[in-house]
């Protein structure tokens, strides 16, 4: 274990991510590479979403404790529901309801362990005003990358106080923040389809609202992201927050969970093709309609590539809204195709040389773990982020979208083996398997994500001694 280069005393640091995976685990590798560095962690969450997570490797457990503080209970959220990825896209809304009546909790706990730091998610805006009461710092830590947070702008737009944005259609251009030419914007099926993260919803506060008070009380911003890939938004991040902003590096995921599953799984991807499969996931949140299901499916068929697809039916045994595959399609692919609706080793069926592409929701977190495996990317959004991830990614001609109607997101099944062929065999998609080779040195380069965890702890520091 690595000790930190100051002798002094360790930091003691408090994480409180909100509660989807997606957020979960860049929180908990942030917290492993702070732990190796000798420093203690306390990771809260809920019971469940705590016995979800991964193991820990056991040179750094010691440091590392798990602090469970129970869900409250509200109205409209099933029993045992603690994540996103229990709860249909409508119920989020109530997620956050509970996990603002946390405050009370979690105050108890700042007061009985006195940490020097706090690092909290976007939904917090609660949280660094109680805390600074408490003489506890507060880091915003956004998994969102610099591109979203510069896109979205400054607290008074954020926070409504400044009507920047007033429709829809303000979102799909660049604001006037932004002093360079770039493509990055939502596009306008993508922002009507997270329009309440805008506008508010059942929870009280909007998403933007949440996010602007977090920006605007806490201490320092730290941001998944390195500044050698986008230094131009980390550049527009400090111009408009006008507070220290730091890179927290791209945090590629270092474990996952052994699984009974794997064998069969590796079994199938050891008799494919080097280079042949199509891996197609899109992550705990997005969930695809059913009429999207029904086109990824034929497109799957059409493109005549092996794929291995990770399908999530329903978003938590209340939703209602159980995904179909079409009529004959398992029948007719046997042999060619894999479907699984349980959870699957990402990291391993990615890493497996058989996998050839990725078609994804262009999260982050998948992103990054592609990137790992140097594998080419085809991009089809659904939610929050990923629409603004997708136009970095096309800009730098890392991935390509599948093309899709402007005004509701519809698209053919035609589209998806048009894209998938495009990507992993077509002369044109060369551009983006070369691509994702070059930039992986950028993205999984241990020595740089050990100095930006080293320069984030000398940063802690500092401010505590003034």
């Amino acid at each position: 274990m690595d000790t930190d280069r100051d002798e002094e005393k360790p930091l003691h640091i408090v994480m409180f991510p909100w509660l989807a995976f997606g957020h979960m685990i860049p929180y908990l590798e942030l917290s492993k590479l702070i732990a190796q560095k000798g420093h203690q962690v306390s990771y809260v969450s809920t019971p469940r979403n705590i016995q979800r997570l991964p193991k820990l490797p056991p040179h750094i457990s010691p440091l590392i404790k798990f602090v469970s503080l129970p869900m409250p209970k509200v109205d409209n959220l099933p029993e045992n529901a603690e994540a996103t990825t229990d709860v249909s896209y409508d119920v989020v809304q109530h997620l956050k309801n509970a996990h603002d009546k946390l405050e009370q909790p979690l105050t108890h706990f700042l007061k009985s362990c006195k940490p020097d730091w706090i690092f909290h998610d976007f939904t917090h805006f609660w949280l660094a005003p109680m805390a600074s009461k408490l003489g506890v710092k507060s880091v915003f830590f956004s998994i969102f990358t610099p591109p979203l947070i510069g896109f979205m702008g400054p607290v008074s737009v954020l926070k409504g106080d400044d009507p920047g944005r007033t429709k829809p259609e303000d979102f799909t251009v660049a604001p006037p923040w932004i002093p360079f030419q770039t493509t990055v914007a939502y596009r306008y099926f993508e922002i009507m389809k997270i329009a309440d993260m805008v506008s508010g919803n059942g929870s009280g506060f909007s998403d933007v609202y949440r996010a602007g008070c977090c920006l605007q009380n806490c201490d320092t911003i730290l941001i998944r992201g390195c500044i050698e890939f986008e230094p131009e938004w980390f550049q527009v991040i400090q111009n408009i927050h006008n507070k220290p902003v730091l890179p927290a590096g791209q945090l590629p995921t270092t474990v996952f969970n052994e699984n009974d599953t794997w064998w069969w799984m590796k079994e199938w991807l050891d008799k494919q093709l080097s280079g042949s499969v199509v891996y197609v996931a899109f992550g705990s949140e997005a969930k695809p309609s059913q009429e999207e299901v029904t086109k990824i499916a034929l497109g799957l068929e059409k493109s005549k590539l092996p794929f291995f697809w990770v399908l999530r039916v329903q978003r938590g045994s209340t939703d209602k809204d159980v995904l179909e595959l079409p009529e004959g399609f398992e029948e007719r692919t046997k042999g060619m195709g894999v479907v699984c609706t349980d959870w699957a080793p990402q990291m391993k069926i990615m890493g497996h040389e058989a996998v050839g592409g990725f078609l994804t929701h262009a999260g982050w977190t998948s992103v990054v773990e592609a990137i790992q495996n140097e594998k080419p990317l085809v991009l089809l959004t659904f939610l929050a982020d990923q629409g603004i991830n997708a136009r970095v990614l096309e800009e730098k001609k890392m991935g390509y979208s599948v093309p899709r109607d402007e005004e509701d997101g519809s698209f053919t099944s035609e589209s998806v083996a048009d894209s998938v062929r495009l990507v992993m065999v077509e002369e044109e998609g060369e551009v983006y398997r070369e691509n994702i080779k070059e930039m992986k040195d950028l993205f999984v380069n241990a020595r740089r994500q050990d100095r930006y965890v080293d320069d984030l702890l000398k940063h802690l520091r500092c401010v505590l001694k003034h």
